[in-house]
Order: structure tokens, then C-alpha cells, then sequence
């Protein structure tokens, strides 16, 4: 069949171009001896291409295009689509090998949340896995996200399931790249941001509250993003540097306002880390970490003193009142949830964890869309 190769037209299929030269000297009752003296070239090398055994250079392109008036640009188009095309074929072969390595991702959930399409076939979920990542591949995707540098990567909370965390830390990246027009960090203006921020910790309803936080954070560059887990991830938050820029991520793992409010307080401390940017990852339970870690006791410390001033606090355990009505005048005196000082209470093991008291804390629910 004939075909106008003059017009400009690009199949988006790959035709090897071989077969479109033979075409096009058939069309002009030309052969590939005349057509290798128009160019000056031995017959061999037409032969070749014709055959698929050799590519169409620049230089050849050109030599086509004034031999037999179809651009340029057509030729080399088509030589590199279809080189494309038989380097993708090699690629997805190559993957097949790999296919065992999905193993590990919570697959369904992340469908689920669209995070990938639906597949029929193992080569196709590691295929989309690697796009959602932007990595080519298995090794580059150890590299990335489990290269032992970096300091969230010690994590228990990371290393019980990395794979599952780094498609939950993946998702949160996802979503801090569409906030637009994030200044700087400014550590003063967030200080400040951060007591405003505890001030919110009482309104309902719990979706405009967490806007409003999100929205006064972005004015100090620091992005907020709230996320559902994943399946095998177990985290409570975790804070980023993303190209130099601080974004704080969220599970809303436990639904209660004093998990909630210790966590993005807790999360705050990092930021505000006077010595280092680091990443971290943490656990279920904010606020349980390893003594030993001193940047997590820091950031537990921060949240703790932020929340409820030491001073406050020395007042409120010293007469052992821990009564309902007691933390609920506490609490309003202090400007904070209820919750917020069962929480504390309980992590100071003033009272029990498995108490009247948690009747006090309030369930998060999430916000609707």
C-alpha cells in the first residue's frame, strides 16, 4: 500500500524503518542499487538498513531526504521510535526477571487511593511501582529510598516494612509538590505559627481546623500533609527535607486528638532542630522513642513543654488530682483539648493507659473530600 511520506505524518505504532524504505522505493519503481548511486553509497549499506541490521544516522536521513524527497526529520523520527520501541521490549523482558519484587508494596491499597492502576500482570504492577516511585528500576529504587545514609532509614518503624513506608513517604511527596509558592523556611515566623497552631487545637470541625493549620504552616514554609496509612507502614508522622523545603506528613493512625496534636507538635521539633536537617520516620505511638535518641527526645520534649508549659504542668500533678473534672478545667484554663492532657498524663504514667480518662480524648474522624 502506498503511503504519503511527504505530508509529514508520524505513525504512532513502531514501523521499522526498513520496511517504509522499501515501500517508498517500490512506490517510485526504484531499486536499491539506484537508490545507493543517488546517495553514493555501496548497495551493502541499503541492504542493510532495508534488513533492519542497520540504522538510518543523521547523515543517511539527509542523504534520503534529498535522494528521494521525504524530510529528514521523517526518517530519523522513525529511527528513533522504533529503536524506542525495541529498547522498551528489551526493558520489559528484563523486568520479568524482577517480577518477584513487588512483593512487599501494599498493592491494593494503593490502588485503591489511585496511587496506581489496577493490573493483570506482576510486570505491569512493577511497571506502574517504578513510575510511582521515578526510579528505573529495582536497584535504583534501593538506592533512593533505602540507601543506609540516610537517618530515617534506622528506623524500626522503617525497617519493619520499607517498602510500604516509602510508598506512604512517596504519596506525601506527591502532594507537597502541589503547594504552590512555599516561601522559605522562616523558624521564627513557625514559632509563632506553632502557638497559633495550639490555640486551633480545641475548634471543630476537625477538616477546617486542619486547612487553617495547613495554611498558617505554609506561610512559615513548612507543608503539611495528611495521609491515610498504608498497609504495613505502622507510622504516626514523619518529617522531610524535599529539595531543602520541610514538609511534615501525617497518619491520623490512632483517630484521637491527643495522638494527633502530640504528633504534628512532635514533628514541629524536628523541623525546628536547631542542629541538623534530618529525615525521620516515627513509630505508632509519638512520644515512645528510644531515650537514647536525642533528636527524638528533643522533638518529644517540644511537643511536650509546647503543649503543656512545664510550670502548668507542675501544678496540675502536684495535688494528684486526677479526677474528670479536674483535667477538664485544666484543660480549658490551659487553651488545649482535654484529650491532649490524658495523653500526657498517661505517657507520664500518672494514670492508667487502659482508663475511665480516655473517654476524655475526642476521635478524629477524617475530613471529607
Amino acid at each position: 500500500m502506498a503511503t504519503d511520506l511527504t505530508s509529514g505524518w508520524h505513525p504512532d505504532w513502531a514501523v521499522p524503518p526498513g520496511d517504509v524504505l522499501a515501500e517508498a522505493l517500490q512506490d517510485r519503481g526504484m531499486t536499491q542499487a539506484e537508490l545507493a548511486n543517488r546517495m553514493a553509497r555501496p548497495p551493502k549499506t541499503i541492504n542493510e538498513i532495508i534488513k533492519g541490521k542497520a540504522a538510518i544516522t543523521p547523515d543517511t536521513a539527509i542523504q534520503l531526504e534529498r535522494a528521494l524527497g521525504i524530510s529528514a526529520g521523517f526518517w530519523s523520527g522513525l529511527e528513533a521510535r522504533y529503536r524506542e520501541h525495541l529498547a522498551r521490549q528489551a526493558a520489559e523482558r528484563q523486568l520479568e526477571t524482577h517480577a518477584g519484587w513487588i512483593q512487599g508494596f501494599p498493592l491494593t491499597d494503593m490502588v485503591r487511593h489511585g496511587l496506581i492502576r489496577q493490573t493483570t500482570s506482576k510486570v505491569e504492577a512493577l511497571s506502574e511501582l517504578l513510575s510511582y516511585f521515578r526510579v528505573s528500576g529495582p536497584e535504583a529504587f534501593d538506592r533512593h529510598w533505602l540507601d543506609p545514609a540516610a537517618a530515617f532509614r534506622s528506623s524500626p518503624a522503617f525497617m519493619a516494612s520499607p517498602k510500604a513506608v516509602a510508598a506512604w513517604l512517596r504519596w506525601g511527596e506527591i502532594e507537597a509538590t502541589k503547594v504552590a509558592g512555599l516561601p522559605d523556611l522562616d523558624a521564627k515566623r513557625f514559632r509563632q505559627v506553632l502557638v497559633e497552631v495550639r490555640a486551633l487545637s480545641r475548634r471543630e470541625p476537625f477538616a477546617q481546623t486542619l486547612q487553617r493549620v495547613q495554611k498558617l504552616c505554609e506561610e512559615a514554609g513548612v507543608v503539611v500533609v495528611l495521609m491515610p496509612e498504608l498497609r504495613g507502614t505502622h507510622l504516626s508522622g514523619a518529617t522531610r527535607w524535599i529539595r531543602g523545603r520541610p514538609l511534615i506528613q501525617l497518619s491520623l493512625r490512632h483517630k484521637s486528638d491527643d495522638q494527633f496534636w502530640f504528633t504534628i507538635f512532635h514533628e514541629a521539633g524536628h523541623v525546628l532542630n536547631p542542629t541538623r536537617h534530618r529525615d525521620f520516620v516515627d513509630a505508632a505511638t509519638v512520644g515512645e522513642s528510644d531515650p537514647s535518641d536525642a533528636d527524638e527526645e528533643a522533638a518529644n520534649s517540644f511537643a511536650r513543654d509546647l503543649l503543656i508549659p512545664p510550670e502548668a504542668y507542675a501544678h496540675l500533678v502536684a495535688p494528684g488530682d486526677f479526677s474528670p473534672p479536674a483535667i477538664t478545667a485544666f484543660a480549658q484554663e490551659q487553651g488545649i483539648p482535654a484529650g491532649v492532657v490524658v495523653g500526657r498524663l498517661q505517657r507520664d504514667n500518672h494514670v492508667p493507659r487502659a482508663s475511665y480518662l480516655n473517654r476524655l480524648k475526642k476521635t478524629i474522624h477524617w475530613p471529607r473530600n
